[in-house]
């Protein structure tokens, strides 16, 4: 037998012929499987995506251009239904009843699907049990706005005012982020400012433009369109680092607040017990019309950026905010209603 060249790999073990003539054949079968499960089901009457919040809110503005896109590939009509009310858990609730057939879906946030268990004393559903995950949507810029007529320049403004009138300064909000996000600031800042609630974003912002509320923490989905015609004055955005899609607004870590860091995101649930089959179909369709060029441009337009995953990656992902979100309420000393 020659020897093997210096240097060179050891031979593979070998394998029998009809052991890997098996394997190929189960690993063709399994693919093949997958392939089919993604193709297999088609939705046979229109479907609804839930949004947790109303109409003109960064959700319904992300939700309204999927069902665009879901459309002509379903061929079914896809209907955006606003549930807005208690932080998002009517809509939470009103999915984890739907039957598991996949035509029932939910644009799910941080709000209800991370944040409400710690900022609620009681829920209607249970965000990890009642619902099966399919896909990540992506990330939503937000930022701190004052109205267009406010004296406030800057964040550092702002907080002077506040320690000027403790309890005086107002803040409102129209889901979890912008409820945590303002005490976070206020908390931090070593200030008093009071909380205004809103059911949804929209009537929250038109008292702000109007100056019946001091400020808000909004998502520039549903803001961007304000700040452009000057109604709205963006003192800050509230991630860690800079947004890629408004880099002149400086952070409100660099504003003054150093290490605050609150980043909201969206994603695809249906109810629990949804059928492997619908799961994978369902997750395949969203990737292949959120990961077009053209729709990652559409998002990036309103504020939103477009990331996906698979089903278990989103599940995983729930969990770990659960966790993160309960410990942002905790910290900013926000106690369960």
């Amino acid at each position: 037998m020659r020897d093997r060249k210096a240097g060179s790999a050891p031979p593979e073990p070998a394998v029998p012929v009809r052991r890997r003539a098996a394997l190929i054949a189960a690993g063709g079968a399994l693919a093949g499987a997958s392939a089919r499960a993604q193709a297999a089901w088609r939705p046979a009457r229109p479907v609804t995506i839930v949004v947790p919040f109303g109409a003109g809110s960064g959700t319904d503005a992300i939700s309204r251009i999927l069902a665009q896109q879901l459309e002509p590939e379903w061929g079914q009509s896809v209907v955006v239904e606003n549930r807005a009310g208690a932080n998002g858990a009517l809509a939470a609730a009103q999915v984890a009843r739907a039957a598991p057939d996949g035509l029932t879906l939910m644009m799910t946030t941080n709000t209800p699907h991370a944040a409400n268990p710690a900022l609620m004393k009681r829920l209607d559903y249970d965000p990890v049990a009642d619902f099966t995950p399919i896909a990540r949507a992506g990330n939503y810029t937000f930022w701190l706005v004052v109205g267009e007529r406010s004296p406030v320049r800057s964040l550092r403004d702002l907080l002077e005012l506040a320690r000027a009138r403790p309890g005086h300064v107002t803040y409102a909000s129209g889901n979890s982020t912008g409820i945590v996000a303002g005490a976070t600031i206020a908390q931090m800042a070593g200030v008093e400012m009071t909380h205004v609630p809103y059911r949804s974003t929209p009537p929250a912002m038109t008292d702000v433009i109007a100056g019946r509320v001091a400020c808000m923490v909004v998502d520039v989905s549903a803001s961007l369109g304000h700040v452009q015609a000057g109604r709205l004055r963006a003192l800050g955005v509230t991630s860690r680092e800079r947004s890629a899609l408004v880099p002149e607004v400086p952070t409100l870590h660099e504003a003054g607040l150093p290490g605050f860091d609150v980043v909201a995101w969206a994603g695809l649930v249906g109810p629990a017990r949804l059928p492997p089959e619908v799961v994978a179909s369902v997750n395949a369709v969203f990737r292949r019309v959120w990961e077009r060029p053209e729709t990652v441009r559409r998002l990036a337009g309103i504020g939103f950026e477009a990331r996906t995953s698979t089903p278990e990656e989103f599940g995983a992902f729930i969990r770990d905010e659960i966790a993160h979100w309960g410990r942002m309420v905790r910290a900013a000393g926000i106690e369960p209603e």
